[in-house]
């Protein structure tokens, strides 16, 4: 309770509360967003129609005014007071309306968003690109820019509508917001094109998240159920390696966007055409890691020794078992695998040619602090080797047991923690004598 003769700061009528929390807003806000901004509020307040300048000018003069007139007067004059005052001094004053909170923030929030979307637009991608380039030159972290776009898209808006195009659209944004970390951004900058920007991210980072997005991006337009297959491809550029310069890094992510899109797309149409013409051998399939050398295949056959095989995950002979053993064997009697290994030049032959192919590449999480709980919560940690759409490699102490399908909880950088399925596949020790191990995602 105040003591008597104590004296209490009167409370702010409810008017002026509204107008000194809109000056904090506005002083917040960089010159462009503040003059659209005073735009939008004058009409909505007076119901006038002035430029840009012309509401800069007349907030301007509001501050001003108000600090002479709290001057002259000895005491503190509200900003109402002042508006008003320079509104009736300029003729422009008609019918005063005090605005809620919430349509104040509605008008801020609709001068830097898609209305579609609700990313930031392009005039704010702009802005930020400038401001969080300057800052990681400053203290010399990474910038990584994506440019993406959605591949058929127009297919989408002639075949099934503009309402069906604008549901891509939207699917497209949320899958970009549950990408993101808190400190990065996310935006719409043209009809089907959008950009992220990842402060303190490297490029193998990045690309790995953009290929995580499209993955993502195309399980959340299955519902839609079009006859267009819709995807969507991406451009990375980086600062400093690709320039420290916004108009170097957005040109050159267009330019990786549309190289990336014409070789996948370009490789697609051609299989598929291929697949039409005449359809393919079925080869006898050994194990989806297990290459195999040509003229050892052709020994081996002859002399009815399998051929060794060799992990694609660890660069080291696979552990024999009964069952790789015998699929081993199989996969060396594969007339493919010789037709292979004879059309090579003999430079090329000599070398290791693998049955299979990985599906997806691996980024590295070397240099980060990613790991994995395995067995859920509160279960040991085990360090993230790298990291792909197939599976994961694991680094765990020599004592460990493994067993035959776990659930791991994974902590990677930029993706937020994930619960996963997985099933080993092949182990190998390390110099330092800790135990690797590769798994694959079970679904």
């Amino acid at each position: 309770m105040p003591s008597t003769g104590s004296t209490t700061a009167a409370r702010l009528p409810v008017e002026d509360s509204y107008l000194e929390l809109l000056a904090e807003t506005l002083d917040a806000m960089d010159l462009s967003a503040r003059g659209q901004f005073l735009q939008r509020y004058l009409r909505t307040i007076a119901h006038l129609d002035l430029r840009e300048s012309q509401c800069l000018q007349i907030w301007e003069d509001t501050l001003n005014n108000r600090r002479e007139l709290s001057e002259n007067l000895g005491r503190a004059i509200s900003l109402k007071t002042s508006l008003m005052d320079v509104l009736s001094n300029a003729g422009l004053m008609r019918i005063p309306v005090v605005i809620e909170y919430d349509e104040l923030k509605k008008l801020q929030l609709s001068a830097v968003t898609d209305p579609l979307t609700g990313l930031y637009n392009r005039r704010i991608f702009n802005e930020s690109l400038d401001k969080e380039l300057t800052r990681a030159k400053r203290y010399g972290h990474p910038l990584t820019l994506v440019i993406l776009d959605l591949h058929r898209f127009k297919e989408v808006n002639d075949m099934h509508g503009h309402p069906k195009g604008d549901e891509v659209l939207r699917a497209a944004a949320v899958t970009l917001r549950k990408a993101m970390r808190s400190s990065d951004y996310a935006f719409r900058i043209g009809g089907d094109e959008f950009a992220l920007l990842l402060p303190q991210t490297d490029a193998p980072q990045a690309i790995a998240l953009s290929r995580r997005i499209g993955v993502v991006f195309a399980e959340a337009i299955r519902p839609l159920q079009m006859s267009v297959s819709v995807s969507i491809d991406h451009g990375v550029a980086t600062c400093p390696e690709d320039g420290d310069q916004a108009e170097q890094l957005i040109r050159i992510a267009d330019e990786r966007l549309y190289q990336l899109k014409h070789a996948n797309h370009s490789r697609t149409s051609n299989t598929a055409a291929k697949s039409e013409a005449a359809p393919a051998p079925v080869l006898a399939r050994a194990t989806e890691a297990a290459p195999v050398q040509a003229p050892r295949a052709k020994a081996a056959e002859q002399s009815h020794v399998p051929a060794k095989t060799i992990s694609i995950e660890s660069k080291k002979p696979a552990e024999r078992t009964d069952a790789t053993a015998a699929a081993a064997a199989s996969a060396a009697k594969v007339s493919a695998a010789q037709a292979v290994g004879s059309a090579l030049p003999p430079s090329q032959s000599q070398q290791q040619i693998y049955a299979m192919q990985r599906k997806s590449e691996r980024v590295t999480m070397a240099g980060t602090n990613a790991y994995a709980v395995l067995g859920g919560a509160g279960g040991h940690r085990a360090r993230v080797l790298d990291l792909g759409f197939g599976g994961v490699a694991l680094e765990v102490e020599p004592t460990e047991t493994i067993p035959d399908n776990l659930i791991a909880v994974l902590h990677v950088p930029i993706l937020p923690p994930v619960r996963v399925n997985l099933r080993p596949v092949w182990t190998a020790s390390s110099p330092e004598g800790v135990l690797r191990v590769g798994c694959c995602f079970v679904s």
